[in-house]
């Protein structure tokens, strides 16, 4: 039997043994999938456990996405772009190799009707999934992206790695608490933590006088999964505003993972039903 499972920090709003489960499955695998909750200062402990113990790979959430490069043997291009990773496939040798499926998960929610070739994005969040959603956009074809903040001055490394990393993007570091309006987006991306069950549910990145201020078409895009709809989406949908949640790309990065490991793609729709099970 094969052994995965998720390391981060805190752990108990996961659903990944929920999606994985399925997905394993739906490809008649015989393999588990743990919860590994790992503070940042039990991350080398967990990396060597991992390592010793007869796993076949892990992914990795919150906050460990971009410490773990730190670990891995080889990545791949969305992992080496975006400096964050989550996903882990353990080698035969036991070196380990490092991926970013959040980027497809990111692209695959957003629906093939949409089209941002040329357009322009308000980004909150400085963070792993902020990178992944960078890169998604710019794959997508967004022109302009500006980055919301809570600390312009921590966040100056940050903006500098991306403008050299996307120099066809143009880039602008903004205080989140001064945000003023927001005419000018054609789609809002929170990847930050305020919304998320167990931590922020009650709270919204945005006011709704300010989501206000967005274009009728604009659409509200929130990375965040549990609970379904955060106060944000809830506001949006209110104002009429098209919204996309963080369920999808969860579970579309979770099928990227299974085809990784066993080069097989699983059941989107199976994984998908026991999330919202579980919810």
């Amino acid at each position: 039997m094969e052994k995965f499972g998720l390391i981060g920090y805190p752990l108990g709003h996961s659903m990944s043994a929920v999606i994985h489960k399925a997905g394993f499955e739906s490809l008649g695998i015989n393999a588990t999938y743990e919860l590994m909750e790992t503070s940042p200062e039990h991350l080398v402990d967990r990396i060597k456990y991992l390592k010793r113990g007869n796993y076949s790979g892990f992914n990795v959430t919150i906050p460990h996405k971009v410490p773990l490069a730190l670990f891995v043997d080889e990545v791949d291009k969305y992992a080496d772009i975006t400096g964050a990773i989550n996903t882990i496939k353990i080698n035969p040798d036991r070196s380990f190799t490092g991926y970013n499926t959040d980027v497809l998960g990111f692209k695959a929610a957003i629906p093939d009707t949409v089209s941002l070739n040329g357009k322009t994005a308000a980004l909150l969040g400085t963070g792993g999934a902020s990178r992944a959603a960078v890169l998604g956009l710019s794959d997508l074809g967004v022109k302009t992206v500006d980055v919301y903040t809570r600390n312009i001055a921590n966040s100056i490394d940050y903006m500098a790695y991306l403008r050299r990393k996307f120099p066809e993007i143009t880039f602008t570091a903004l205080q989140i608490d001064r945000m003023k309006d927001l005419s000018k987006y054609d789609i809002l991306v929170n990847t930050t933590p305020i919304g998320m069950q167990g931590r922020s549910a009650d709270l919204t990145p945005v006011e709704e006088y300010m989501l206000k201020t967005l274009p009728e078409h604009a659409i509200v895009y929130d990375v965040i999964y549990n609970p379904k709809k955060t106060i944000l989406l809830k506001l949006a949908e209110k104002l009429g505003y098209k919204t996309i949640n963080g369920i999808d790309m969860l579970v579309w990065q979770a099928v990227a993972a299974q085809r990784i490991w066993f080069n097989r793609t699983p059941d989107f729709n199976s994984m998908k039903l026991a999330l919202l099970e579980n919810l």
